[in-house]
Parts: C-alpha cells; sequence; structure tokens
C-alpha cells in the first residue's frame, strides 16, 4: 500500500487546514487509518484514528474538538479536517494504514507507530501566530 499525503500549508492561527492521505495498491477497505504529526525535536504522535469499517473515530486530547477523521471508500482517501489552528499545531502530518481482519473492522488504530504498516511521507503544517 502506498500512501500520499497532501493539503498541508501556512495558515494563520485560527485558520483551518484539511488535509488528504491518497492510498493505492491495496485494499483500503482492510486498513484502520490514522494521522499523526511529527514537530521538529518532538516525538511522532497520534492526532486521529478511524476504524476500516469508517464507524469508529478516536483523537488525541490536544485535537478533540477541533479535528475530524473521515474517510472515503470509492475515493480510497482519508481526510483530515482542522479547524481553530493553533501555533503548537506545527508540524509534519502523516498518515499511516494498520490491517484489519474482517472481524476487526471496528478497531481504531493505537497511538503507537509501531503498530502501524504503512505511512505516507508527510505534509508540512505551519500555523503562524
Amino acid at each position: 500500500v502506498q500512501l500520499q499525503a497532501s493539503g498541508g500549508g501556512l495558515v494563520q492561527a485560527g485558520g483551518s487546514l484539511r488535509l488528504s492521505c491518497a492510498a493505492s495498491g491495496g485494499s483500503f477497505s482492510r486498513y484502520a487509518m490514522s494521522w499523526f504529526r511529527q514537530a521538529p525535536g518532538k516525538e511522532r504522535e497520534f492526532v486521529a484514528g478511524i476504524s476500516s469499517s469508517g464507524g469508529n473515530t478516536a483523537y488525541a486530547d490536544s485535537v478533540k474538538g477541533r479535528v475530524t477523521i473521515s474517510r472515503d471508500v470509492a475515493k480510497k482517501t482519508v481526510y483530515l479536517e482542522m479547524i481553530r489552528l493553533k501555533p503548537e499545531d506545527t508540524a509534519v502530518y502523516h498518515c499511516a494504514a494498520d490491517y484489519r481482519i474482517l472481524s476487526d473492522s471496528r478497531r481504531v488504530g493505537g497511538p503507537r507507530p509501531s503498530e502501524y504498516d504503512y505511512w505516507g511521507q508527510g505534509t508540512l503544517v505551519t500555523v503562524s501566530s
């Protein structure tokens, strides 16, 4: 599975962005998808996740209420809608895929990067104050 993230850019504090992660080369509907971010000098951290079925989501406390993750099976794309952005949201955002068997389709991906099978290259989000 190849993942291609896009949609990052420079935005003022309080603004919004929508990130996209397009998947190819695999069965998109069999993967739980998550977004992580990594700021300079910091560890990669979980931002949001969505189950392979699309019915369950999870968010980091730091972004809850400002971020929405969704997926479009037909387009094989997962989105991260971000509003009320803050300077501390500045980071490279990566999408990641974690394979699921059919009976495990409701489980959202966890916060540990090591759990994931595939990663996108990242898209830079810069929030100016």
